[in-house]
């Protein structure tokens, strides 16, 4: 059985279920976050360390500004609701990405990371303006900043996710086959699972349905 530390999750298809059902993108949006708080509390339970979420890209700015407008809103409200009760389940939030942000949101996930900083259950990693291909840009002109060697072991030191292990796992939802700037430098040997269902539509079944595929995988990693 494939040892499992670290899932990494590209939520995608809100907008679309949203419009599906209920004729609005941002309806799907906070139909997802029940997702995520299921797909969190099925990840203690399968004793795993970490996970990340991507749940905005350096690309999404690209979108309507209502609805990025909302997401944001969304956001502020959950951790302003929750983040108490994230700590109490001994759960660390890290953000990965670029906090440009308003002056409130950014104080609020400052506040999020410093007070859930000890904890050790779960990490969760919500990348936020997170682009793969900026965060890669971004390493190497630290090593050459500070006149490092450039090899694997020290380009990692400057990665966002440098004190975490490489996802094993990669879930796609919303039947998109392609990694959007995702941890692309992390999932190099990641197994990947590309999932049909919708993300408000993927459910505690589907997410152990993955996981015990996963964990009889035979991974080589180059080897026979």
């Amino acid at each position: 059985m494939n040892p499992l530390n670290h899932v990494a999750i590209i939520m995608d298809g809100n907008g679309r279920w949203g419009l599906k059902h209920k004729n609005s993108r941002n309806a799907g949006h906070k139909a997802g976050l029940i997702t995520v708080e299921k797909v969190i509390k099925e990840t203690i339970r399968n004793k795993i360390g970490f996970l990340t979420l991507y749940a905005f890209s350096t690309e999404n700015w690209k979108r309507p500004k209502k609805e990025i407008n909302f997401l944001f809103s969304l956001l502020e409200s959950f951790l302003n609701n929750r983040l108490d009760e994230l700590h109490k389940q001994n759960i660390k939030l890290k953000i990965i990405g670029n906090k440009n942000f308003s002056k409130k949101l950014n104080q609020l996930l400052n506040t999020a990371e410093k007070k859930t900083l000890k904890n050790k259950k779960l990490q969760i990693n919500l990348a936020l303006n997170y682009g793969s291909k900026f965060e890669l840009l971004n390493a190497f002109k630290n090593l050459q900043k500070n006149k490092a060697k450039i090899n694997e072991k020290n380009l990692r030191k400057y990665l966002q996710t440098a004190d975490v292990p490489d996802p094993d796992l990669l879930i796609r939802t919303g039947n998109t086959k392609r990694l959007s700037n995702f941890l692309l430098w992390q999932l190099a040997y990641s197994e990947i699972f590309f999932e049909k269902k919708l993300w408000p539509e993927f459910n505690v079944k589907d997410y152990n349905k993955i996981i015990k595929k996963y964990k009889i995988i035979k991974r080589n990693f180059g080897k026979i």
